[in-house]
Order: C-alpha cells, then structure tokens, then sequence
C-alpha cells in the first residue's frame, strides 16, 4: 500500500506531538502529581492554611509545566526536525515500511517498530518510547485508511 505525495501541516503535526507526550506513562503521572498538588494547594488556601505566596508558587509551578507540554516543547521539536519541512511518500508493504522523499529512501523492516498509535490526523510508528514516525492519514486515499490501520495492528507487534 502507497501513499500519495505527503508535506506536514505545522499545526496537525504539533497536535500529534501532543497526542505524543500525554500518553507517556512518566509524563501522565507527573501531570497527575502536578493537578493534585495544585489543588490541594488551592483547597488549603480556601481554608487559610497556607499564605498566598504558597498557593501563588503552586499555581505557577502548573501553568509552567501545562505551557511547557503543551505548547512549549511540540514547537521546539517541530522547529529542530528537518523531516517537518520535506515531502515524502510512505510505502506499507508486506515485509517493511518505506519512507521516501527526493534524496533517497529508508526501509524498516516491521519488526524494527514496537508499537503502534492513532491521532486525529496520523499514524504513529514507534521505534521505542521516545523515537517514532509520524505518517499523515491524508496522505491516504480517504477508503484505504481502515485497510492501513488493520496493517499496522497486524504488522507492528507491541
């Protein structure tokens, strides 16, 4: 299975960079670690436990982290990745994945991926928990995307 010519849109591929970092196990229970502090900070606060500066402290230390994931680190990975600004057509086949653009090509076999996951706009190929290929569901014809999916579960073996 071939897909047609694909660019990265900027804003779908931050959004999947997102889709990225949030379903990250250390990432999730930190974010849970951060809410829960912030609001038993704002509960002791309510009840005059602590001092303002300790409830304002908390509640910068959540806006920070909640700007830095969701805003701060999909830009500074989108903007450092050349692979963003290229063309590219995906080849799904039978033994292996195939990447290419104008320069040349690269071939994985499918055992080299470890996992598998779906965004709104992309497929994700995990190489491991941090390094992973993203392939745009419309570089697919809009009735081969359930035929892509089906292969990648069959192909790509957490």
């Amino acid at each position: 299975m071939t897909s047609q010519l694909f660019t990265y849109n900027k804003g779908k591929v931050i959004q999947a960079l997102r889709y990225h970092f949030i379903t990250r196990k250390e990432i999730k229970v930190m974010m849970i670690a951060v809410n829960v502090f912030a609001i038993v900070a704002a509960a002791l606060f309510f009840l005059k436990k602590i001092s303002p500066l300790a409830f304002l402290l908390s509640s910068v230390l959540w806006f920070t982290l909640m700007i830095a994931f969701w805003y701060l680190l999909p830009a500074i990975i989108y903007k450092k990745s050349a692979t963003f600004k290229d063309t590219f057509k995906a080849t799904l086949g039978k033994d292996d994945f195939i990447i290419e653009n104008e320069r040349g090509s690269r071939k994985w076999p499918w055992t080299a991926f470890s996992a598998t996951m779906e965004s709104p706009h992309f497929f994700h190929l995990y190489f491991d928990s941090r390094s992973f290929f993203i392939v745009p569901k419309d570089a697919f014809p809009s009735e081969e995307i359930r035929d892509v999916r089906k292969m990648l579960v069959a192909k790509v073996h957490p």
